[in-house]
């Protein structure tokens, strides 16, 4: 069924239902304001790219999904592409991309091909789910350590490099903010599990960084101050040539769209006891990136840990995810001064925080008693990823994990 969801629960919605979505859409609004400004900024973009991208894509995501409680907007497992796709082609190139990869989720979810998802191996995708939030942490420690890089390489051993020589630049004001923000993080967590922690955490650190005059970095100081007013949509440039060369790049935007966001939709349903509809999703997945393509954005998902957010903060329909998008589109409105004054310490300990999550350290026990080619899929997923390419650790890890099935079930 490729209805979106929104229509269902339409039919039956009360205001006892939409005050709960407010609020949990301002809940959610508050953790994904300061984690899509730093995944864009860890993508190679800057923040007003990620704001952009909650709000446009998140919107559409919601409107159209087919999961009552999924959140949308940039995620860090975009990072390694996004990244990557920038180096080489430029910010233009990305663009096209994403609008390619929103047409392949299209036609995805048309076809409903939603239910093959399944297919791909697990351990593909907890390799190179490891293997991105490697990356990611090792991309962060720069900002983290106040290191002063002027370019960071978008290969793993460029960046281990570029770090090693800026080692001198080392800062202790940067890694103390750092370090702030990772206390008030786990502490609230531990403590205060339904306030936003990640916005706190981020907020006290920047006040305690500018209160006390520390020469630490912001988002105004490195990018100006966050825009005010969302862009006017445009197409980018288009040519074969430019299409043949981002093919690659667009397979692996689309392919890691449609297993995060269908990833976060199953886990939304255990925890709600909810049934969500992949092909509906795809499509919804198909028209997020598309319009935030035309917009500027970034490639944009469902993100697991902001809609489990939304469900434990009341969310129970996609009007959740509306409020969430609007809400941010509000803040960016009457706060971006407020919020350009974010610490890029903490920014980089948010990420760091959340590399460490994507590994998933509970189940790093449960990986040692994998049969013994799962862990080789596994691991050679994770190394490809790393060292290589993403999309090479994809098709690989694909592949072999297809022919260890098929020779299981011959």
């Amino acid at each position: 069924m490729r209805q979106p969801k929104i229509i269902t629960t339409m039919q039956e919605y009360s205001w006892s239902l939409f005050r709960g979505d407010v609020l949990a859409g301002l809940t959610v609004a508050l953790v994904a304001l300061p984690l899509s400004i730093a995944i864009a900024i860890a993508s190679g973009a800057t923040p007003a790219d990620g704001l952009i991208t909650a709000i446009i894509g998140g919107f559409f995501i919601s409107l159209l999904g087919g999961s009552r409680v999924q959140i949308g907007g940039p995620t860090g497992a975009f990072i390694v592409v996004v990244y990557g796709v920038i180096a080489d082609h430029g910010y233009d190139g990305l663009v096209l991309a994403t609008l390619m990869a929103g047409v392949m989720l299209l036609i995805a979810g048309y076809f409903r091909l939603g239910r093959y998802i399944k297919y791909v191996p697990e351990s593909v995708i907890e390799g190179f789910t490891i293997g991105i939030a490697i990356i990611i942490a090792m991309s962060e420690l720069s900002d983290a350590l106040g290191l002063n890089v002027p370019h960071m390489p978008a290969e793993f051993f460029g960046k281990v490099e570029a770090l090693w020589h800026a080692r001198d630049t080392f800062a202790l004001q940067a890694l103390g903010i750092t370090a702030l923000t990772l206390l008030v993080i786990v502490a609230l967590k531990k403590y205060a599990p339904r306030l936003p922690g990640l916005i706190i955490a981020v907020t006290m650190a920047s006040a305690a960084a500018l209160l006390a005059g520390l020469p630490i970095d912001t988002i105004a100081g490195r990018y100006g101050t966050l825009p005010s007013t969302l862009p006017v949509p445009h197409m980018p440039e288009i040519s074969w040539p430019l299409l043949w060369t981002l093919l690659p790049s667009a397979l692996t935007i689309a392919f890691l769209a449609g297993i995060e966001s269908l990833l976060s939709a199953v886990v939304a349903d255990r925890m709600m006891a909810g049934n969500h509809r992949p092909n509906a999703e795809l499509l919804a997945q198909g028209a997020g990136n598309m319009a935030s393509a035309l917009c500027g954005g970034l490639p944009v998902t469902g993100a697991i840990a902001r809609t489990a957010t939304n469900v434990k903060a009341g969310g129970k329909t996609p009007v959740a995810g509306i409020v969430h998008a609007l809400a941010i589109l509000v803040i960016m409105m009457v706060l971006a001064e407020t919020a350009s004054l974010m610490a890029m310490p903490a920014l980089a300990a948010l990420l760091l925080y959340t590399a460490w999550n994507m590994s998933e350290p509970h189940k790093w026990k449960h990986y040692a008693c994998l049969p013994k080619k799962e862990l080789f899929v596994l691991v050679l997923t994770l190394l490809l990823t790393v060292t290589v390419d993403l999309t090479i650790a994809i098709a690989v890890g694909v592949a072999l994990g297809l022919i260890l099935r098929l020779k299981r079930s011959a």
